[in-house]
C-alpha cells in the first residue's frame, strides 16, 4: 500500500498502530535480551530460578519476548508476535503477578495486562501500513529492458 493513497484517517490509524507497536517492542526487546543474557540481565538460568520455571521454558519465554519484540518493531509477522506476546503475558499474569493484585507498584498484573491487550490488538488488526512488510510490498518493480 502506497502512503500517498491513504486517506488522512488511515494515516492517523497507521501512526497509532506504530506507536503501540513501538511501546511494546521496547519492553519486549529489553526483557527478551536480558532473559537470554544477550545484554546483561539474569540470563536463562537466573530467570528460570527467579520464576521457578524449567530452563527450557525460561528459554522459550526469552526467545518469545525477543522475537515478539522484533515482530512489533518491524511489523514482520506482527500477528504472530502479538499472539506470542499475549501468551507470554497471560503466563506472567497467572504465574507471577496475579497473587499481588492489580497494582504494579506491588508487583501486580497491571502492566502485564496492558501488554497482553496490546498483543491481542495487534493480533486482531495487524501491524498497519507503517511496517517493513508494507514497505517492501509497496516497492514498484523495476522496469526491465
Amino acid at each position: 500500500m502506497l502512503w500517498n493513497t491513504l486517506a488522512p484517517k488511515e494515516k492517523q490509524e497507521a501512526f497509532a498502530l506504530l506507536s503501540i507497536r513501538l511501546a511494546s517492542a521496547a519492553a519486549f526487546l529489553y526483557h527478551g535480551t536480558h532473559i537470554l543474557g544477550i545484554i546483561g540481565g539474569p540470563g536463562i538460568q537466573g530467570f528460570a530460578e527467579f520464576t521457578h520455571l524449567p530452563v527450557p521454558i525460561a528459554f522459550l519465554v526469552g526467545l518469545g519476548q525477543l522475537c515478539g519484540g522484533l515482530a512489533m518493531l518491524t511489523g514482520v509477522l506482527a500477528r504472530l508476535g502479538g499472539a506470542v506476546i499475549s501468551i507470554i503475558m497471560l503466563g506472567a499474569i497467572v504465574l507471577v503477578h496475579w497473587h499481588n493484585g492489580f497494582d504494579i507498584s506491588k508487583q501486580g498484573y497491571e502492566y502485564a495486562l496492558t501488554q497482553l491487550l496490546i498483543g491481542v490488538a495487534i493480533l486482531i488488526r495487524g501491524a498497519g501500513p507503517i511496517s517493513l512488510v508494507e514497505w517492501f510490498r509497496a516497492k514498484p518493480a523495476s522496469p526491465s529492458n
